[in-house]
């Protein structure tokens, strides 16, 4: 992953996991593989879990402990009612920044 692409998902990071927790429950390592798979192939498990810690703090989600057959309990995250609101002016801000960006891109009309 570019520099650049890096600098540029710092930003968005947070809107894509509580997208990604908008339409199921998951815990980290299951977030960290769907935006592998997506093509995020670089992003660390650390860095989603620092995330996950963020938007607990902040009151964004709910956590749910889950026996794990392997280890100790998983976190299990899903959106709550603030994050659901959080998350509608993230797509809101999004949505301005793409329409702005991409008239730039056609040169500004």
């Amino acid at each position: 992953m570019s520099k650049q692409m890096t600098e540029m998902l710092k930003g968005t990071l947070e809107g894509m996991v509580l997208a990604i927790l908008s339409g199921r429950q998951a815990y980290g390592y299951e977030i960290t593989t769907w935006l592998r798979e997506q093509g995020f192939s670089d992003i660390a498990e650390g860095t989603v879990y620092a995330l996950l810690v963020r938007i607990e703090q902040r009151g964004l989600v709910e956590v749910e402990k889950v026996p794990s057959e392997k280890g100790p309990p998983r976190k299990v995250y899903s959106l709550n009612v603030e994050g659901r609101k959080y998350l509608e002016e993230f797509w809101r801000n999004w949505r301005f920044l793409a329409d702005r960006l991409e008239q730039l891109h056609e040169g500004g009309r």
